[in-house]
C-alpha cells in the first residue's frame, strides 16, 4: 500500500469525522500514540493533515508516520484543552514532547503559613497543613486573568517574600490603590486577612457576594467623582461576573466540582453495540473510555441490558485508579444489584440516573458512542472494507454479498447434526440459518460424507452463496472442494483457522492464537489481524456456526439418550430421567469408569439406581455389537 493511497484513506475517514471541538490521537502502524491535538471543528482539523498544501518539515515528518487516528468528542474548546493536557501527559507522545505541548492543569494556591499570604497561579501545586488548593480549573485560557484582577481589586500583595520582606517604601501599585503595602505595614494583618477573604470567595463558590462589594466600591468612587478608578472597576466586574457564571454552570452540571464522576451511555446499531464511559475528575473532563461488542452475541432482545451490566461489573472490578465517587447510568437500579453483591469499594459509590443534573453531560456521551460506532464502521471496520478485501484476495470479479459458513457437531459418531449460517453484507441474516440432522455413519466420525450430505440436501434449494466458509485448515478446505466438484461447482471456499505460537511478553508460556484464512492456491494463509472488519465478519460466522450445530446437536442427544438405554436401566422412570438428563454430563464409556458413590452424587439419584446404571453400562459394553 503506496504512502499515496494511506494519505487518501486517512483524508476519506477524516471527512466522516463530526464537526465538533474535541481531541484526537495520531498513532503508528503499531498502534503507539505519537500526537495528541485539540480542536474546534475535529472534522476540519484532522482532514487538513492529509490534505495536499505546504506544510512545515515537521509537520510533514509527523504525517509521514501516521498510520491511524481516533478521536473523543468534548463539549467545547476549553475541555479540550484540558483533555489534550491529560492525555499528553498519560501518553506521552513523541511530537508532543517535542513541541512542547505537555502542560499541567491551573490551579490557584493560597499559603496560609506566609504573614500576609498572596493568591498563586500555580501547575503543580504542594500539599501541605496550611496550603490551601483550589482547582483545577478548567477555565485555563483566563485564570491567570482574572488572578491578576482579583488581586488587584482587593489590593493583596502580589511580589514574593523575599521582595516584600525587603521593601523599605512602597512599590508603584501602592500609589495606583492596586495594592495595600503590607510590606510597609500600610495595613494591619487583620484586615489584610479580611481583604484576601473576599478574593478566595471567586474560587470557593461565595464569589457573587465579593462581587456586590466590588459594585459597592465602584459606586462609591462613583460618588466621589473618581470616575477613572470607578470604570476600571466597573471593567473588573464584568470579566468575573463571567467567570462566576461559568462556573456556575459546570457546577450545576456536575453537582459540585469536588466530586468524581463517571458518566456512561451506550448506542445499539445494526451490527454492534458501543459503549463510552466519560471521566470527570473534580468538575474535569479527563478522558474516556470505549467498547464495542456486536449484536450477534444477543440472542434476545432482553439480554442486551444484561451484556452491558456485564461489561460495566468487568470494568469497575479492574480498576484500581481513579475510582469515581459517582455513576451516572441508565441502569442505575440494576447496577446496583450486581455492584453491591462483590464489587469492591462498592460503598464508597452512588450510582444514579441522569435527571436533569447530569442530562448534558449523558447527552454528550451517548452522542460520542453514536459518533465513535459510525465513524468506525464507515472506515477501517465498515463490513464492506472487509468484503472488498476478500474480493482481492480471491480475485473475484465483483465484491461477495453472500456468504454461507458450515460446521459439523458429532462425539463418537452419535446425534451427527450441521449448522448453515447466512450473512448478507456482513450481516447475519437468521431467517436463512438452517440446521440437519445427520446419518450416523457406520465407521462413526467421517466429515467428508457428512460434509456432503449438508450439500447434497442444500444445493437444490439454490441462491447459493458468493463464498463458502468452513472451520478448519487446507485438508478441511480440499474436502469442501472436492464435494463441490462432484457437483460440478465452481464457488470459492475459504477455511478460517487459529495458529497458536509462542508469545514472548512476560512468559514463554503465553501462546497467542492468530486467526488465519486459508486460502486455495495461496502458499501461506492471510492473517485476518491485517484486515480487522474481515476477521470480524469470518470469526463471527465461524463462531456462530459452532454455537448453532452444538444447540442442535446437545439437544438430539440428549433425545436420543432420553429414548434410548436409560429405559433399559431398572428402576428409571419418567421423574428419573428427568433428574439424570438435567445432571447428566458424561457419555456412557466416561459414567463406566465412576463408582456407584460418584455417579449418585453426579446425577443426584440414590445409590441403587446408580448401581444399576453402573451395571447396565457395564453389561452393555461386554455384549457384542
Amino acid at each position: 500500500m503506496s504512502n499515496q493511497y494511506k494519505r487518501e484513506h486517512l483524508l476519506e475517514k477524516a471527512h466522516s469525522l463530526p464537526k465538533k471541538p474535541g481531541c484526537y490521537l495520531m498513532k503508528r502502524a503499531n498502534g503507539q500514540i505519537i500526537y495528541v491535538g485539540k480542536a474546534k471543528n475535529l472534522k476540519a482539523r484532522v482532514a487538513s493533515y492529509f490534505q495536499k498544501g505546504a506544510k512545515s518539515p515537521k509537520t510533514e515528518i509527523l504525517v509521514g508516520h501516521i498510520r491511524e487516528f481516533e478521536f473523543i468528542m468534548t463539549e467545547n474548546e476549553t475541555e479540550a484543552l484540558v483533555l489534550e493536557n491529560n492525555l499528553i501527559k498519560k501518553h506521552v507522545p513523541k511530537y508532543n514532547v517535542m513541541l512542547k505541548d505537555d502542560k499541567s492543569y491551573p490551579y490557584v494556591e493560597v499559603n496560609q503559613a506566609e504573614e500576609f499570604p498572596r493568591v498563586q497561579y500555580i501547575r503543580r501545586p504542594k500539599r501541605g497543613a496550611k496550603r490551601e488548593v483550589f482547582g483545577p480549573f478548567v477555565w485555563g485560557s483566563n485564570i491567570s486573568e482574572v488572578l491578576r484582577i482579583v488581586t488587584k481589586s482587593f489590593t493583596l500583595r502580589d511580589c514574593t517574600l523575599r521582595e516584600m520582606k525587603s521593601r523599605k517604601e512602597p512599590c508603584l501599585l501602592y500609589q495606583l490603590h492596586q495594592c495595600s503595602a503590607p510590606c510597609v505595614a500600610k495595613i494591619s494583618e487583620s484586615d489584610y486577612r479580611e481583604d484576601l477573604e473576599k478574593a478566595v470567595n471567586f474560587f470557593t463558590g461565595k464569589g457573587q457576594e465579593s462581587i456586590q462589594i466590588l459594585e459597592d466600591k465602584m459606586l462609591t468612587l462613583a460618588a466621589e467623582e473618581k470616575f477613572e478608578r470607578a470604570a476600571i472597576i466597573r471593567d473588573y466586574i464584568v470579566i468575573l461576573q463571567e467567570f462566576l457564571d461559568y462556573a456556575n454552570q459546570k457546577n450545576a452540571e456536575l453537582d459540585g466540582s469536588d466530586e468524581n464522576i463517571d458518566i456512561f451511555a451506550y448506542h445499539r446499531g445494526d451490527i454492534e453495540i458501543d459503549i463510552s464511559i466519560y471521566m470527570v475528575r473534580n468538575g474535569i473532563l479527563l478522558g474516556h473510555k470505549n467498547f464495542h461488542f456486536p449484536t450477534i452475541d444477543l440472542e434476545e432482545e432482553g439480554e442486551l441490558e444484561d451484556a452491558i451490566l456485564s461489561y460495566m461489573y468487568q470494568y469497575y472490578s479492574t480498576t484500581y485508579d481513579s475510582f469515581p465517587d459517582i455513576i451516572v447510568s441508565p441502569f442505575s437500579k440494576e447496577m446496583n444489584g450486581i455492584f453491591e453483591s462483590g464489587l469492591r469499594n462498592y460503598h464508597q459509590l452512588k450510582i444514579v440516573t441522569p435527571g436533569k443534573r447530569y442530562l448534558s453531560m449523558m447527552n454528550l456521551t451517548k452522542d460520542h458512542a453514536n459518533e465513535n460506532q459510525r465513524v468506525r464502521i464507515k472506515n477501517e471496520e465498515s463490513v464492506y472494507v472487509g468484503l472488498n478485501k476478500l474480493k482481492d484476495l480471491l480475485s473475484l470479479p465483483e465484491r461477495p454479498v453472500l456468504l454461507e459458513c458450515y460446521d459439523v457437531a458429532i462425539f463418537q459418531g452419535k446425534s451427527p447434526t450441521a449448522s448453515q449460517i447466512v450473512f448478507r453484507d456482513g450481516r447475519a441474516v437468521k431467517s436463512a440459518y438452517r440446521h440437519y440432522h445427520l446419518e450416523e455413519r457406520p465407521e462413526g466420525n467421517n466429515d467428508f460424507e457428512m460434509m456432503k450430505e449438508v450439500l447434497r440436501r442444500r444445493i437444490p434449494h439454490g441462491d447459493l452463496p458468493d463464498v463458502f466458509i468452513v472451520d478448519g485448515g487446507k485438508g478441511q478446505v480440499s474436502m469442501f472442494r472436492g464435494v463441490l466438484e462432484e457437483f460440478e461447482l465452481a464457488i470459492p471456499v475459504v477455511g478460517i483457522a487459529k495458529e497458536k505460537t509462542k508469545g514472548s511478553f512476560r512468559s514463554d508460556k503465553i501462546q497467542k492464537s492468530d486467526e488465519r484464512l486459508i486460502i486455495p492456491g495461496r502458499s501461506n494463509p492471510y492473517i485476518l489481524q491485517k484486515n480487522k472488519s474481515l476477521m470480524k465478519i469470518t470469526v463471527s460466522m465461524r463462531d456462530e456456526a459452532h454455537r448453532f450445530s452444538r444447540v442442535l446437536h446437545h439437544k438430539k442427544e440428549k433425545q436420543r439418550t432420553f429414548n434410548s438405554w436409560l429405559d433399559a436401566v431398572p428402576g428409571v422412570g419418567i421423574k428419573t430421567k428427568s433428574i439424570i438428563l438435567k445432571n447428566l454430563k458424561l457419555n456412557q464409556e466416561e459414567l463406566a469408569e465412576l463408582g456407584v458413590a460418584q455417579i449418585s452424587q453426579q446425577l443426584g439419584i440414590s445409590l441403587k439406581i446408580a448401581e444399576n446404571i453402573l451395571d447396565h453400562i457395564r453389561g452393555h459394553k461386554k455384549s457384542p455389537s
